[in-house]
């Protein structure tokens, strides 16, 4: 038998903003991308191109919010089985610090593209 209570929206809801308030408080890089992406998002909203480049600025800019999201995770529970340096430790918190970096470039590429091709 699994861990875990009933599916309920409202409380899974709660807890999915509970983690986005924890990550807020607690992971610097979060910040940052976070206000990244608050600065960035009203040009996706303003800027006169198509609705898929739109989608794709917008698809991108979300994307570094959930890898940070992913490698926070991660870290946090390789934490939570050992604080000991170990190989395989280091090498889980390695994959998800590349799944960050990943998706700043697709972010950076894209952006770029689109804004040399509607400039």
């Amino acid at each position: 038998m699994r861990n875990q209570p009933k599916y309920n929206f409202f409380k899974n809801t709660s807890y999915a903003l509970k983690g986005l308030v924890d990550l807020i408080k607690t992971e610097k890089s979060f910040k940052i991308e976070l206000v990244i992406t608050l600065i960035l998002f009203p040009v996706i909203i303003f800027i006169d191109t198509t609705l898929t480049n739109k989608a794709l600025m917008f698809i991108t800019l979300m994307g570094m919010l959930i890898a940070e999201t992913t490698n926070s995770a991660i870290e946090r529970v390789v934490d939570l089985v050992t604080l000991e340096h170990h190989d395989m430790a280091g090498r889980a918190k390695d994959v998800g610090s590349a799944i960050v970096f990943l998706s700043i470039f697709i972010f950076v590429v894209t952006w770029t593209i689109l804004l040399i091709d509607i400039l």
